[in-house]
């Protein structure tokens, strides 16, 4: 009953000063909101449970080199993890592979996964209609059956159950669909549309060669992921002596599968909601400076309340529960920014976090809303109580509460100092990120991708089991692209700048033993004669592919600067060899001349550093290139005209005439390709931007609050200086000093968090570093400047008061 009674008694003071009222709930919707928001991203993604049974036993189990880079697995330590380990209750390999799914009139290119029969049971999650693969139908040899995601379900068959049992038509071949997987196999994270089995052969089983897959499994119960990666070891000594050139360089490696699932995304939303719990630290300090206020304007009523004897308990409740109405109301208007912001958050947001399609203000994100504004009002409210309740109670009652205000209130001088002190945090991290990306667009990448058009072009395994013809269908493809008079140059590679299709080698110089741990690694290149001239790309020494590189040629390659100086430091690569792809006519590794050296493309995107690259022409594609490569190429076109776009059509007709059977997918220009590289750098910087816009103005609205708040209880004081004869710039001069005072012991209490706090940005700045002067300077500097802005305004005003009336009243 009595909280009612303070609630109605709260809802009325609320009414009666409705300008502190807005400014505390503006205040508190801007901080909820913010908060709310970011939590609804970090739920969906992070917090959120996955859709699978003991998500804490579910691991990945792959390999890396030991110089650090993570790599796939090969079937042959696969199958001797699945024959030799006790860790697993389940084990199962996947591996990603494209289809052209002729579903309907046009063509279309799918993902897909290889996977072994019992990949759906490491999940624990059936089919929603149909089944999942059997043993038998894992087998080389079978009838070839698919099971289909939600999605692809979805959109090819309008979830008509009656899919299961009927045949669809990929890379030319029928599948028979025996089951669909339920929505929240889509939302594991991934990309997947349909999966088909593995069947791996004998030989396969017994290659150590060939990393190009993914392993995941289920521990056995009461096995730790440390138990589980204690046995790797053990297992490669085992096969050691029997594969040696494939076991010495690797090292296996467990993580928790939702870990993989994530990837860094874990910690960088993490560190977007470190952000936003600074602006709610700001929002309620200048909440906090408004109640200060609110409650020196109450003090001729709280000593009449204690004079009747009510109990300090009993008005700290009291205005604690006015505090928690204030808050309510900010935070049901945060909820409606959130609601409003959500949607934006995922229009600029990257499109590979994983599992942030399903951001949504739901309960549990309600809750969260509940629940930090609630905090924020004790928070904000409870150091103000403490003080409203400790005031002089003979001289406020006596004076009727118009006291003379002490010229300095530590409490107040502290709460704008740590204001300030986060604010600089804030801005810190901002300026940091707006640094990197001013350096990112100064990058040279190493090509001239302006007026380029690219686009992947898959061929089915029907009709095109033989290399030559593969090679044959995309030069011919080339060559009918070249021809036409709207474009300059016309190529093909299999690898292009920020598109997919990357492919590893290790490289070894003629002469060295053939020891993996002397390997360069390299990304492997098969092009086309003018794909340096289509990208602009300079050979610096030596000469290009010409169209007398043909298979019954010397074989020969191209290496990038990087790779260049890795294989042969110190001294030319020309005319030199390097074993690599291919084996020799006596079974050695297959040699190569290195006919030109090309200048280092940052091929990843210009936020990370050029590798060793390698190029090969088309006719001399290792002939196991087209299986590890999926005989998928991409094509690059520079037009003559100024619009890359306005090339796709002639791109989708030529593949027609080629074959009308093959789609043309993932068609993009080449700055299309470069905004999505920066995409999460973007992500970040827009975010931290607005975050920090958002703390500053808080900022500058509590420090304007506050010397507002001490120019009018010094209103008396400041009358009497003037009738005495101060100036009005020595007013000035006084209220702006005071009010400077914590702000300059805030910038210098923020420099050294952010100096600390700036650490958890070091992996996505580039070019600076966490703690680059200019932009600690810059940041120092915005602020000061605002803080005397927001001095200088009640200062001004100070300076004209109105002297006889003041001193009269």
């Amino acid at each position: 009953m009595t909280f009612w009674q303070d609630v109605r008694s709260g809802w009325r003071q609320l009414v009666s000063a409705r300008g502190f009222a807005a400014a505390a709930i503006i205040t508190f919707a801007l901080g909820v909101g913010a908060a709310t928001a970011i939590f609804s991203a970090v739920y969906a993604v992070v917090l959120q449970p996955f859709p699978f049974a003991e998500p804490d036993r579910v691991v990945s189990i792959g390999e890396k080199w030991r110089a650090g880079r993570t790599t796939a697995v090969s079937p042959g330590n696969f199958n001797d993890w699945r024959t030799q380990s006790s860790s697993y209750s389940e084990l199962a390999a996947r591996g990603f592979v494209s289809f052209n799914l002729s579903s309907g009139e046009v063509p279309e290119r799918v993902l897909g996964t290889w996977v072994t029969h019992n990949y759906f049971t490491v999940f624990g999650i059936p089919a929603l209609h149909g089944r999942t693969f059997s043993a038998e139908e894992d087998r080389p040899g079978t009838e070839r059956v698919v099971v289909l995601s939600h999605r692809l379900w979805t959109r090819v068959f309008g979830t008509d159950p009656r899919a299961v049992g009927r045949t669809i038509k990929m890379d030319g071949h029928p599948y028979t669909v025996i089951g669909v997987m339920g929505p929240e196999f889509d939302r594991l994270g991934g990309t997947d549309e349909l999966w088909v089995p593995a069947a791996f052969t004998s030989a396969q089983l017994a290659s150590h060669d060939g990393h190009s897959f993914m392993v995941v499994g289920r521990l056995a119960h009461g096995i730790s992921i440390e138990q589980a990666a204690a046995e790797l070891p053990i297992i490669f000594d085992r096969v050691k002596s029997q594969f040696p050139a494939a076991t010495q360089i690797r090292e296996g490696i467990v993580i928790p599968y939702t870990s993989q699932i994530l990837g860094n995304w874990r910690q960088r939303l993490l560190v977007l909601f470190g952000a936003v719990a600074l602006v709610m630290f700001i929002a309620c300090g200048n909440v906090a400076h408004l109640l200060l206020a609110r409650a020196r304007a109450r003090a001729h009523e709280v000593a009449l309340r204690a004079s009747l004897g009510a109990s300090r308990v009993r008005m700290v409740r009291q205005f604690l529960t006015e505090t928690l109405v204030l808050a309510l109301i900010g935070g049901g208007g945060g909820v409606v920014i959130a609601y409003i912001a959500v949607p934006a958050l995922l229009a600029i947001s990257p499109g590979d976090v994983p599992r942030l399609d399903q951001t949504t203000v739901n309960p549990t994100v309600l809750l969260f809303a509940l629940g930090t504004t609630m905090l924020c009002a004790f928070v904000a409210g409870i150091v103000p109580a403490m003080r409203w309740t400790r005031l002089d109670l003979t001289r406020n009652l006596s004076d009727g509460g118009r006291t003379v205000a002490k010229s300095k209130d530590t409490l107040r001088v502290l709460l704008v100092s740590a204001e300030v002190a986060l604010a600089i945090v804030l801005l810190a991290g901002a300026g940091l990120l707006v640094r990197s990306a001013i350096y990112l667009q100064s990058v040279d990448e190493g090509f001239d991708g302006t007026g380029v058009l690219t686009a992947r072009i898959s061929l089915p395994e029907a009709g095109y089991e033989e290399p030559a013809r593969v090679e044959q269908a995309f030069m011919s493809l080339v060559d009918r692209l070249s021809r036409s008079p709207s474009v300059e140059v016309a190529a093909a590679s299999s690898s292009a700048p920020m598109a997919p299709g990357a492919n590893n080698n290790g490289l070894v110089p003629e002469g060295k033993v053939f020891d993996p741990n002397d390997f360069v690694l390299g990304r492997l290149g098969v092009v086309t004669g003018d794909y340096f001239r289509a990208f602009r790309i300079p050979v610096v020494a030596g000469r290009a592919f010409t169209i007398d590189d043909r298979r019954e040629a010397p074989k020969v390659m191209m290496l990038s600067e990087t790779a260049a100086r890795r294989l042969f430091p110190g001294e030319s690569a020309i005319g030199k060899r390097v074993g690599c792809c291919e084996a020799g006519p006596n079974g050695e590794t297959g040699l190569k001349l290195i006919i030109g050296i090309v200048g280092d493309v940052r091929t990843d995107g210009p936020q990370e550093e050029a590798r060793a690259d390698f190029y090969v022409p088309i006719q001399q594609a290792p002939p196991d290139a087209w299986r590890w490569l999926q005989r998928t190429i991409t094509v690059v076109v520079r037009g003559t005209t100024g619009d890359p776009a306005a090339l796709a059509g002639l791109l989708r007709d030529a593949v027609g005439e080629m074959d009308r059977t093959v789609p043309v997918h993932s068609i993009a220009t080449m700055d299309e390709r470069l905004r999505t590289s920066l995409a999460e750098d973007r992500f970040n910087t827009t975010l931290m931007l607005l975050l920090g816009a958002i703390g500053l103005f808080l900022s500058a609205i509590g420090l304007y609050g506050v010397i507002a708040s001490v120019v009018s209880q010094r209103r008396h004081e400041i009358a009497i200086r003037i009738a005495l004869g101060a100036q009005s710039h020595q007013v000035v001069r006084m209220v702006m000093r005071q009010g400077m005072q914590p702000v300059w012991f805030g910038v210098g209490v923020g420099l050294i968090g952010a100096v600390a706090a700036s650490r958890a940005l070091s992996e996505y700045v580039h070019g600076v570093t966490t703690r680059d002067p200019l932009t600690l300077v810059a940041v120092v500097a915005l602020l000061v400047a605002v803080a005397f802005v927001a001095n200088l305004l009640p200062a001004w005003g100070a300076s004209r008061v109105n002297t006889a009336t003041l001193l009269i009243n």
